[in-house]
């Protein structure tokens, strides 16, 4: 049974940094597209990042790159978000998810959950002074 679970969300000051984990079970998550996901109270959900395994690469929303970064564990079988230099924009509840064919899906830059296929319940990321 493939299944995701986030954890590492909390509260932060703008500035601040934390680090999001993503692990799967169920299956290797080193083999498959993985991507970050957000979606803040009334706005719709925003791709964050993506990483795939076939193609070996990397992609960042704009409102982010050069902030975050996506990572795996292969021992752990867990991918990470590090997130620095949060800023007020950045709170959100943040998911993980995995597509079992083919690699990210990029739309005008920005990572896309089209054919993610298992997400996880995400976690919420606070920004607050």
């Amino acid at each position: 049974q493939v299944q995701l679970v986030e954890s590492g969300g909390g509260l932060v000051q703008p500035g601040g940094s934390l680090r999001l984990s993503c692990a799967a079970s169920g299956f290797t998550l080193a083999n498959y597209a993985i991507g970050w996901f957000r979606q803040a109270p009334g706005k719709g959900r925003e791709g964050v990042s993506c990483t795939s395994s076939s193609d070996g690469n990397t992609y960042y929303a704009d409102s982010v790159k050069g902030r975050f970064t996506i990572s795996r564990d292969k021992a752990k079988n867990t991918v990470y978000l590090q997130m620095n230099s949060l800023k007020p924009e950045d709170p959100a509840v943040y998911y993980c998810a995995v597509a079992m064919a083919g690699p990210c899906t990029v739309v005008r830059g920005t990572p896309s959950s089209y054919g993610m296929d298992y997400w996880g319940n995400g976690t919420l990321v606070t920004v607050s002074s």
